[in-house]
């Protein structure tokens, strides 16, 4: 495997910074030390500050990503926490992904809190994805519980693993998976961040499931 010295990680992050429309990267400032990135500054917006993670992430050589950009709505784009918990409501009202009646949210100062139950990580996902890209929303906390159906942890891991080999054909003999109690636990390693992303997306559709501790590395290819 070849390592990346901070300089070179630090400037393929702002690259991969410049690259992506969805973020204004003189608004992002990146410091890198023993592979750890660190973002700083003030966007306008909570997409915005997701945008710049996911980017610091893509970049080969990165470990872990401490993000600490501000979100300061302009006056213009500024909504009341009204207005963004009815664009709340009806978001999820229009997601047929996620069980709306069954999860609440409450809004202080811009930042949703999303409470209720789903029954797969996936349904806890979506809930949440629909939501953090709203105007005004400064950021989500997701509370929402997982109830999930009584299933044998051996059912759940078969299932699991079938979808691995599916996601991540190159990989799957590279992780390990346990399932105690609806709880799995990934170890191993992966190439890069899109390979974890997808083994995470396999794993959230599993029934039975309520928690993931994953301890996966990123390896890239030499």
């Amino acid at each position: 495997m070849v390592v990346k010295s901070d300089k070179q990680i630090h400037q393929n992050v702002l690259r991969e910074l410049q690259w992506d429309s969805r973020v204004d990267e003189t608004e992002v400032g990146v410091e890198v030390d023993q592979g750890v990135v660190t973002l700083t500054g003030t966007v306008e917006s909570y997409a915005k500050k997701l945008a710049a993670k996911e980017a610091a992430h893509r970049v080969a050589g990165v470990m872990d990503v401490a993000d600490d950009i501000r979100v300061k709505m302009p006056g213009n784009l500024d909504r009341t926490d009204t207005e963004i918990a009815q664009a709340v409501r009806h978001v999820l009202a229009w997601n047929v992904m996620v069980p709306d009646t069954r999860i609440t949210s409450t809004v202080t100062d811009g930042w949703v809190t999303l409470e209720g139950s789903v029954d797969r990580l996936r349904e806890r996902d979506d809930a949440e994805r629909a939501v953090r890209y709203l105007l005004g929303v400064r950021g989500v906390t997701n509370k929402l519980g997982i109830r999930p159906p009584q299933v044998k942890a051996e059912r759940v891991r078969e299932v699991i693993e079938d979808a691995l080999e599916r996601c991540a054909e190159h990989e799957v003999k590279h992780i390990q998976v346990q399932v105690s109690d609806g709880v799995v636990t990934l170890t191993g390693r992966v190439h890069s961040y899109a390979e974890k992303r997808a083994v995470m997306g396999a794993v959230s559709h599993a029934p039975g499931v309520h928690t993931v501790t994953e301890h996966l590395r990123i390896e890239p290819y030499v």
